[in-house]
């Protein structure tokens, strides 16, 4: 199976059902308070991990993530950035404007944005813990990229999936994507029963009843 249709198939799902597929398999991967800070579309990609660290002296520098962002060559890449401090952007229009350029499919941020109307002008979406005005410029720099983070508390590896919605993020590890979509899309199917059936009139405690999740379960280990 192709990379592009693995991602088709991780877009065909929301994070509600990510995170309980993830439940299923003990994985850690959704996270708390990682959200849109506009009214982001959904997003989809491989992770591109970028960790910021405080800076300790005044001497000029490469701005941060911008090395990230020159080197993309490839429109399925999502930016998971860690290392952010409460109150001090790590985001910012002008790289909107140059992720939005090379093909970026989104940012997600374990820290804050400023400039947000300038993401949301370019329809480029962030998600991040929330906004502020305070620059990054000798508060923060960039440590690496390429190499694993943690984004609220998750660890992160470079290319894992990545799937962010209005009700937040979640990371799956590449080594088990395929075992998390099997699992989603059979979860997603029940669910889908499970409101078809309320909506008939079945009582919604004999529907959401512990045995109706369990089947998921059962159906996994056949």
């Amino acid at each position: 199976m192709t990379h592009r249709s693995l991602l088709d198939r991780l877009a065909g799902l929301d994070t509600n059902t990510v995170s309980d597929a993830l439940d299923f398999l003990n994985l850690s991967g959704a996270t708390v308070g990682i959200r849109p800070l506009w009214a982001c579309p959904k997003i989809v990609g491989y992770a591109s991990t970028i960790q910021l660290g405080p800076k300790s002296d005044t001497a000029p520098t490469v701005h941060l993530i911008s090395p990230v962002i020159a080197r993309v060559n490839s429109d399925d890449r999502v930016l998971v950035i860690a290392g952010g401090i409460d109150g001090i952007s790590c985001w910012g229009d002008i790289l909107a404007n140059a992720a939005k350029t090379r093909g970026l499919r989104g940012s997600v941020i374990d820290g804050f944005s400023r400039d947000i109307e300038g993401s949301e002008a370019i329809e480029y979406p962030v998600y991040g813990r929330g906004v502020t005005m305070v620059s990054a410029r000798n508060r923060l720099i960039q440590l690496n990229s390429g190499q694993a983070v943690r984004i609220a508390g998750v660890l992160v590896h470079e290319n894992d999936y990545v799937i962010a919605d209005r009700c937040g993020t979640a990371f799956v590890p590449a080594a088990r994507i395929e075992e998390v979509l099997d699992l989603g899309e059979r979860i997603a199917r029940r669910q889908d029963g499970m409101v078809a059936a309320v909506r008939s009139g079945r009582s919604v405690e004999e529907v959401m009843h512990d045995k109706e999740f369990e089947a998921i379960r059962q159906e996994q280990s056949k």
